[in-house]
């Protein structure tokens, strides 16, 4: 199994919400309902301030709590990509159950009442079945983002990569999202700012 992953090249990102646009959209979406966010964050005092951004998905882990936690195991990771999805098949007890949502460490998972049931990303899997990047991925103006196989991520993109921050702790999944970090997001003390 080649087990897929994102790469967010913070450094790029402008924080523009291109991506997350592009993902709302591709998965038709309504107000308020997002499978992949944008957030900025601010820290230091002045004079010594930073800003940066963190684009936020499904980490697609290797031990998927979500996974663990689907009592109908509509909840599967692929065998062959280790992409996290839902079987389209399969059913969800919806707000009844919610396992998988509080289960997961990156609050991914979520509850879509217009459609009774709960959704996530799923890496746009049958765009990548037929050549194509993920919407997110193609989406991005600053190409901050890119996915493929995790190992090939990390040979293409370098050994200085981080898997988690103070804005996004490692969650002891082993989540497959390497991250090139703005220096001030390695630092403890963060605010979030609402853009």
């Amino acid at each position: 199994m080649a087990q897929y992953g994102f790469y967010f090249d913070q450094t790029a990102c402008a924080g523009c919400h291109t991506c997350q646009i592009a993902c709302k959209d591709k998965n038709r979406l309504d107000v308020g309902d997002l499978l992949r966010t944008v957030h900025s964050y601010e820290t230091g005092e002045f004079p010594n301030v930073g800003i940066y951004h963190m684009a936020k998905t499904c980490a697609h882990c290797d031990n998927p709590a979500c996974v663990a936690a689907c009592p109908t195991k509509r909840t599967l990771k692929d065998e062959a990509t280790g992409i996290v999805y839902h079987d389209p098949n399969g059913m969800c007890a919806g707000e009844a159950c919610l396992r998988c949502v509080e289960a997961c460490p990156y609050h991914h998972p979520i509850y879509v009442a217009e459609q009774k049931k709960v959704v996530k990303c799923d890496m746009c899997k049958e765009l990548i079945e037929k050549g194509e990047a993920p919407a997110c991925v193609s989406s991005c103006m600053m190409r901050a983002l890119k996915f493929g196989p995790i190992e090939e991520l990390k040979a293409k993109y370098g050994a200085d990569l981080v898997t988690a921050l103070p804005c996004f702790p490692d969650g002891a999944t082993g989540p497959n999202m390497l991250i090139k970090a703005r220096a001030c997001a390695l630092e403890a003390a963060f605010e979030e700012k609402n853009t």
